[in-house]
């Protein structure tokens, strides 16, 4: 069961509200192709204009690149649900949950909750302790 992949997602899919702006400012959009586009047609040398079949092969280049921005946000909010679906299947279920440390404790899913939509598990161990906030990616079986 690859439930590492599925867990190590959602938290590199929520960022912080500081690193939200960060992020979208390394992106280009609409307005920034725009303005790229009218600073090169301003400053292109009259006697060599710009070549009709290089300026569609840019707009289509930047066409591209938006779908293929558009499709790899909605990829990440379909593994989002994903991780909190399959987290919704382990409430009640035995687990063997492996700690930063290394050590591994097994006991039963007992609660769920969500925090930045990441899914969150309490475990009941065997010993009786629980074993709060287990993300998905700490999952090593499900018995």
């Amino acid at each position: 069961m690859a439930i590492d992949s599925i867990g190590a997602v959602p938290a590199a899919a929520n960022t912080s509200a500081a690193a939200a702006p960060a992020a979208a400012a390394s992106s280009l959009g609409l307005d920034d192709f725009m303005k790229i586009l009218m600073t090169q047609l301003t400053y292109q040398d009259p006697m060599k204009p710009m070549d009709n079949q290089q300026f569609v092969a840019q707009l289509a280049q930047f066409t591209a690149l938006q779908q293929s921005q558009q499709m790899n946000e909605r990829l990440q909010q379909l593994l989002i649900i994903q991780s909190a679906t399959q987290s919704v299947g382990l409430l009640g279920k035995t687990v063997e949950v492996t700690g930063a440390d290394g050590a591994s404790s097994t006991g039963q899913v007992t609660t769920l909750r969500f925090r930045e939509g990441q899914p969150l598990m309490t475990v009941k161990a065997d010993n009786g302790s629980f074993l709060a906030d287990v993300p998905l990616s700490q999952v090593s079986l499900v018995r």
